[in-house]
């Protein structure tokens, strides 16, 4: 059984569909044991795919082949992820960059202070007119 990579990757769930499958095979996103695939191109099993979804390269092992979506619990059956764990660490270090804790009331303010402050100017540019 041959089987397109395009439609692979859509089957096991890495792209959420076929389309953005065969797109990140033209933009040269994904290959197949290091040589740049087509989204026509025929994978077999044992093959090692790497898709480069920043800011993570994973490493894909080609267990099994399938044209259609598979239910989530089924992708095991034919795929192992071989991603090296420093790959993903870089997916938490970017996660704890993202989201920052504030203080309330410091950066940006809320509506509730805009009023206060804007409460404020008209108050004292009316003292002034006076």
């Amino acid at each position: 059984m041959n089987v397109r990579i395009d439609k692979w990757l859509w089957a096991v769930r890495i792209f959420k569909t076929r389309s953005d499958a065969a797109e990140a095979c033209k933009k040269n996103k994904v290959l197949i044991n290091g040589v740049i695939a087509k989204p026509s191109k025929e994978i077999k099993t044992g093959d090692v795919l790497i898709v480069h979804r920043p800011p993570v390269d994973y490493v894909y092992r080609v267990t099994g082949l399938i044209e259609n979506r598979q239910p989530a619990k089924n992708v095991p059956l034919y795929v192992e992820n071989i991603t090296p764990q420093e790959n993903l660490a870089l997916l938490d270090t970017q996660k704890s960059t993202i989201f920052v804790a504030r203080d309330r009331g410091t950066g940006r303010p809320t509506k509730k202070d805009r009023r206060d402050i804007d409460q404020f100017s008209d108050d004292l540019f009316d003292d002034d007119e006076q």
